[in-house]
């Protein structure tokens, strides 16, 4: 009786404590930093964001380099840039970690070739990492060099090639590595790559270089340029328009 009586008066003393506030809509929401105002490019007219660097408008290559303190030397004619095969590759001048990179590509409607001999060139990220160009329109090859692979690494998840002389469209986002201070990755780089609308890579982790022959390398680096490759294979050359880069 005398501990049934104890426990009630222990229950009826029990101390209340002030209930959680009730959630308004505004407790979640905030306003402050707003992000920078970014003006979209025009589609009919081909114009890059306003936050962009312009690095082909159709006009020269000052923006570009042959990668030997020479000037580009590649042939612009009627707003777009053809590759001349006997001048090597084009380099930017300027250097980027992470970016937002934009570039329309063509190849010729008379191209020749099979498998990585016809209309094969490829952009180089921080001029260390290829993401590939090639016509693969009816075109097989080994699934790791096609059209928007991670050369010798990663196949794309589609083929969304266009036909020969219509224009194909890369939306590449960017992810810069860190590195450790033995040289080794902390975090490795990381690419989307959009072709056509079509996305071709899902944030895909690059393994390290690019190696035509051998297995990709750990190279401690920087920032760095764009690359876009004069390639030695005999089909006759592709053309750029529309490039332009957002760094982040």
């Amino acid at each position: 009786m005398a501990l049934a009586i104890t426990c009630t008066a222990s229950a009826q003393d029990k101390k209340e404590y002030p209930k959680p506030e009730a959630m308004r809509p505004g407790m979640s929401e905030y306003w402050t930093p707003q992000p920078k105002v970014v003006t979209p490019g025009d589609i009919k007219t081909n114009t890059a964001p306003s936050d962009a660097i312009v690095l082909f408008d159709g006009k020269d290559l000052s923006a570009w380099t042959n990668g030997k303190d020479g000037p580009a030397e590649w042939t612009v004619k009627n707003g777009i840039v053809t590759v001349d095969k006997t001048k090597g590759d084009i380099v930017t001048r300027q250097k980027f970690g992470s970016f937002q990179l934009h570039l329309e590509w063509c190849v010729p409607t008379d191209i020749e070739g099979t498998s990585q001999s016809r209309g094969n060139s490829g952009v180089f990220l921080q001029d260390m990492y290829e993401v590939q160009i090639l016509d693969c329109y009816e075109n097989e090859t080994y699934v790791n060099g096609m059209t928007g692979s991670i050369y010798k690494q990663t196949p794309p998840l589609a083929n969304a090639m266009r036909r020969p002389g219509e224009w194909n469209v890369y939306d590449i986002i960017y992810t810069a590595p860190v590195f450790k201070e033995d040289g080794t990755y902390l975090y490795k780089p990381y690419v989307t790559v959009i072709q056509n609308g079509v996305v071709l890579q899902n944030h895909t982790e690059i393994q390290g270089t690019t190696e035509y022959i051998g297995f990709p390398r750990t190279v401690k680096h920087g920032d760095g340029p764009i690359r876009l490759q004069m390639h030695g294979d005999p089909s006759k050359a592709i053309s750029f328009r529309n490039i332009w880069i957002r760094p982040m």
